[in-house]
């Protein structure tokens, strides 16, 4: 099992602990398959913040009885883990070493007229025939992965990518933003920020790397 699409439900933006964990399998990128799938709840030992509970609709009695969150595990042989902002989720199961790859980043360089990037908006831009009905059950972990897998699939095509690791190469390259997320610049192409500012905002602590990157070239 080389790669999965991977999603998590977590207890809220504090200090998140899993409390839903879910993969699928993609044997190929080129065409496109999916394989076994995997949907697990967690006890996450600490209470579901309220934000989100009414995401996610997941109870703190519905877990008593789950096994604890630091039990789960990615699959061994798991070399690339794709997913809708996957650094959340790789984060919130401890930063396991595998290459991630980000339909975010890699939609927002795909289709950059759109107005909107999330899973759910994505589909309706892809299938709104069927959107409605399927998205009824977004943000379950299980049905969160299956929307993933064909905005992956729409994605590849568009793109054409032949292999998993030139998919990750290319979500390397849209991860690195063009224009500046915050601050007295934001909004602005990064290319076009002075470069004084560039060179002391390269020097702040916890800045994101594919930020430096982006103020370094």
């Amino acid at each position: 099992m080389k790669a999965i699409v991977f999603d998590t439900e977590t207890t809220g933006k504090f200090d998140p602990v899993l409390i839903e964990g879910a993969w699928l399998e993609i044997p190929s990128i080129n065409p496109l398959s999916t394989g076994q799938s995997f949907c697990q709840r967690y006890n996450p030992g600490k209470l579901i913040e309220l934000g989100a509970l009414a995401t996610h609709h997941i109870y703190d009695e519905e877990l008593e009885d789950c096994p604890p969150a630091n039990t789960f595990s990615l699959p061994e042989s798991v070399e690339y883990i794709i997913g809708h902002n996957i650094d959340y989720d790789w984060g919130v199961i401890g930063n396991p070493n595998v290459k991630r790859i980000c339909t975010l980043a890699l939609a927002r360089r795909t289709w950059p007229e759109l107005d909107a990037y999330s899973q759910s908006a994505l589909f309706y831009f892809l299938d709104r025939q069927n959107a409605r009905d399927i998205l009824k059950n977004a943000h379950s972990a299980a049905t969160d992965v299956e929307v993933c897998a064909k905005i992956l699939r729409a994605i590849c095509e568009k793109i054409q990518v032949h292999s998993f690791e030139q998919l990750w190469e290319r979500s390397e390259v849209a991860r690195i933003p063009i224009k500046m997320p915050f601050g007295k610049h934001k909004g602005e192409l990064i290319k076009d920020i002075p470069s004084d500012y560039r060179r002391w905002l390269v020097g702040q602590t916890d800045l994101d790397p594919y930020l430096v990157k982006a103020l370094m070239q």
